[in-house]
Order: structure tokens, then sequence, then C-alpha cells
């Protein structure tokens, strides 16, 4: 009979499939002791390439379970009511680690709740759904090492997230068992946060290519079509930047806004206004991505036949000899024009580069929260307003010369405008009066409690301003309503309005 030390780092994993080897192996390489359960032990043949399965031994379920107090679930969820029900007893208060995942995006249930529910006796932990046999395997694979952690019992995830440690592996803490739904989606999305900013980008991208072929090819004839691929292309490709680092810092001002309007932090944006706050990360890096190719492209074609009014012209003239004088124009050094937009280009690019390298997490954790306010929100309206001093600096010469109606038209004028907005609306909410106003409600105060209500379903009233009854069984009641406690555990948290949008750069 084992003894209990030995149970506890005894870890049984029910399954022999890949997975379960590859989780196997590592467990050994960790220091765990590993029993293997099958349904057939006699029949499953497992890899004898690698030396650790010298100590693994294959038995049937029920030895396994009896034998570990921790448990790796790692069979097809269609398997587990054949192969789980006859155990329920056995498996009571031991804790059960579900590691599958769906095959495609559904909504309900996950399939760790739907274990809980067939074992509601047994302590149901989600993890290692995210981490593939290869990455079991591995030492120096690459991906994220990343296990998310999800279960109804504050032990269980402990002991679950120390185990994660002993494997090499980081823990994420992600709560109460509901959350688990969150966790299985994980492996089926592909690139969910990126796919807002790269459509947006591409339809901004294209809206601006066709207005550059319409008025340098269709309105007049100002290019040669043997330069659309880079000189044409670079135009719409830097007001594409320019426009999407702009609307990387509108949304916080928009946000501001709302907030002044409701008088409070805690009354949910809408939708739209939401999900453009959550992806502000991914605009950013998106316009970094086209500034520096804007940058290449600007290299290739720095040359006063492409750059014509960047370059002061001067001529050799050879005296006339049968016919004229011989005129030969040759442009040497830059105008003011030239050298003003390539300086207030590069210092923009320079901060961009900032922006981006500290929106890496390992850089991110080095700072504090006000130094990387500091980076992300004052240096990056720096960068808008130098990007647009490139921009009307390369413009500006045009507008003159042309007046207001064929400026308004104009590329660079039309670009501009965005950013201007977002600068001003900054400069706005920098003033002390409004700035402190917006302070004052991101710091919890209200203008009027009655518009932060919770649409939730099976909550009545507010929790704002209501009055309460002493504490009665260790609970603290609400006046003419049932005890908070009892309120929230009716609530569904989707429908729930009342949610606080606070940090906003």
């Amino acid at each position: 009979m084992m003894n209990k030390e030995n149970k506890h780092r005894t870890i049984g994993i029910i399954g022999t499939g890949n997975f379960a080897q590859a989780f196997a192996c590592r467990l050994l390489q960790s220091g765990y002791d590993v029993i293997l359960g099958s349904r057939k032990p006699t029949e499953r043949m497992v890899s004898n390439t690698h030396d650790c399965w010298c100590n693994i031994s294959i038995t049937t379920v029920d030895e396994c379970i009896k034998n570990s107090n921790t448990i790796v679930v790692a069979i097809h969820n269609k398997h587990w009511r054949d192969t789980l029900s006859p155990f329920v007893e056995l498996l009571k208060d031991k804790i059960i680690i579900d590691v599958s995942n769906k095959k495609c995006l559904t909504k309900g249930p996950s399939n760790a709740e739907q274990l809980q529910k067939l074992l509601s006796h047994s302590l149901v932990v989600k993890a290692f759904n995210v981490v593939s046999a290869y990455d079991m395997e591995s030492q120096t694979s690459g991906g994220s090492h990343n296990v998310y952690i999800a279960s109804d019992n504050f032990v269980a995830r402990n002991t679950v997230a120390d185990l994660v440690r002993d494997l090499g592996f980081t823990p994420k803490d992600y709560g109460v068992l509901w959350n688990a739904r969150k966790i299985e989606k994980m492996p089926l999305q592909l690139f969910p946060e990126w796919k807002f900013p790269i459509g947006f980008t591409f339809l901004v991208f294209i809206i601006w290519y066709l207005y550059a072929i319409f008025i340098y090819f269709v309105e007049k004839t100002s290019y040669s079509w043997e330069q659309i691929f880079v000189k044409v292309t670079n135009k719409p490709l830097c007001m594409t930047a320019f426009t999407i680092l702009a609307c990387t810092y509108l949304p916080s001002s928009i946000a501001a806004i709302f907030q002044i309007y409701n008088g409070s932090k805690h009354v949910r944006f809408p939708g739209w206004l939401d999900t453009w706050l959550r992806t502000r990360k991914q605009l950013g890096l998106t316009a970094f991505t086209l500034a520096f190719v804007h940058v290449i492209m600007s290299i290739l074609i720095m040359s006063p036949t492409y750059l014509k009014s960047w370059y002061h012209e001067t001529e050799i003239v050879i005296p006339k000899n049968i016919t004229s004088d011989l005129h030969f124009p040759i442009r040497t050094w830059m105008t003011w024009k030239g050298e003003a937009a390539c300086l207030a280009g590069i210092i923009a690019f320079l901060g961009l580069c900032i922006l981006a390298v500290t929106s890496i997490k390992s850089v991110g954790d080095q700072l504090n929260w006000r130094e990387w306010r500091c980076i992300q929100s004052k240096l990056g309206h720096g960068v808008l307003l130098l990007s647009l001093c490139h921009v009307v600096v390369m413009g500006s010469p045009y507008w003159i010369k042309a007046g207001p109606l064929k400026t308004f038209r104009s590329i660079t004028f039309l670009s501009s405008v965005l950013p201007m907005i977002t600068l001003f609306l900054k400069l706005c909410f920098s003033l002390p009066f409004i700035s402190g106003y917006v302070k004052r409600i991101r710091h919890g105060w209200e203008r009027n409690s009655k518009r932060c209500k919770a649409k939730c379903s099976g909550f009545q009233g507010t929790v704002l301003d209501t009055k309460y009854r002493p504490i009665v069984n260790g609970k603290r009641e609400l006046s003419g309503f049932r005890t908070f406690e009892a309120s929230l555990e009716d609530t569904d948290i989707d429908n729930c309005q009342c949610n606080g949008a606070t940090n906003l750069v």
C-alpha cells in the first residue's frame, strides 16, 4: 500500500494517448511518480523510445484512482461517462484535472463544467488544455508557456498551480470554473485580438489607395503608371499609418466624453467603444509596422528625380553654339521643406519605436504605472503631433498655392483632419478645469448615482445609496432587498451593464 507522502507526489493519468504519454514523461522528469490508467491495460502499448517509460506502470483505471490524489483526465469527453461513472465515489474529494478541448467554438457549458456535473463530489480543475503534446515533450519549444487554471475550489487551484510550476510552465489563475469557457476557446481562436485592427487597417488603406489613384491618375495624370508600385503606394501607406495612429489615441478622449456625460465611471461604454479601447495596442503596433514600411520606401525614392520639391534647382548653361544656349538643371541640396519633413519624420519614427518596444510585455514589466503611462500617453501624443508636422510641412506649400478648394481635396490635408481632432480633444481634456473634473469621476465621484444601475437579470435595485441593516449571521443585509451575496449569485454576469472602465490612457 502506498504511503501518504508518496501518494501526494503521485499523479494518475487516465488515458494512454500522445498527450498522456508526453505528460507522463514531463512529470517523471520533474520528480513525480506517474501511474497510467487504462480500461484495457494489457492491450495498450506505449512508446519505448524514451528511458522514462521504464518507470511508468500502466494499470486499470480503478488502481490508478486508488493510488493517486490528483488525476489527469486525458481521454476524449465522449468517453467520460462510460469510463468515470463507475468510480464517482472513488473520485470523491480528489483533484481532477481536465485537459480536454472542444473541436469547434460553441456556446454553453465548458467541458470542465460538464465533468464537474458528472463528478459532483470531486474538485475539477481546468488546466493544460493550451499546451500541446509537443510542448510537453520539448524543453525548448517556442510559443507561450502559460497554463490557465480555473476551478471553484481555491485549494485545488493552488495545488495545480504548484504542479504547473514544477513542470516548468507559468500558471495563470483564471478564477472559478465558469471561466473554463474562455480557456477552452483559446486554442480554437486565430488572432482574436487582431481581427478588428487588421480588417480596419486594410479598409482604411484601400480607401486612401483608391483616392490616390483617382487624384493622381483619373482626375489628372501626375505620375506614370510605372510609379504605382513604390512612389504612389508610399503615399496611401503613410496616410494609413497616420490615420491608424490617430485612431489609437482618439478612443480615450471619446471615453472621457461618455464619462462626463454619464457623470460616473461605472456606466459601461457602448460595445463598439469597448472593442475600440481593447484593441488600442494592436492598432498602435499596426501603425508602427506601416510607418516602418513607409520609411523603407521613402529611403528608396530619396532622390531629386522622385522628390523634386525637396531639392534646390541649379542650372549649368553652355553658351550659344549653333542654335541656342543649352540648359542642364541640377538639383543639389535640400530645401527647407525637405529638411523639416525629414527631421519631423525621423523624430516621430524614433518615438514610435520607443512606443513599440515598451508594448513588449517583458519591457513593460520593468516600468511602473506612471512611467508606462508617460510613454504610452504623453510620448504617444507627441509622436502624433510630430507626424502631423511631417505631413503639414509636406503639404503646406501646395495648400498655399492651390487655394481652399483644392486644399480641402488634397490627400495631405484630408489625412490630417482626424489627427487634428484627436490632438484638439487631448488639449481640451488637458485643461485644468476639465482634467480635474474627469479625474474626480475616475476616482469614484458620481454626479448622479442613479445612472449607475445594473441591468442584470435577477438583481433588483441598486447597491449605491442603499441603507444597510446590521450584520446578521455573518452577512450584512440590504434594506428592502435580499442579501447582497445572494443577489449576485443569481446574476447573469454577461448581461451586467454596470462595469467600471478605468486606466484610460
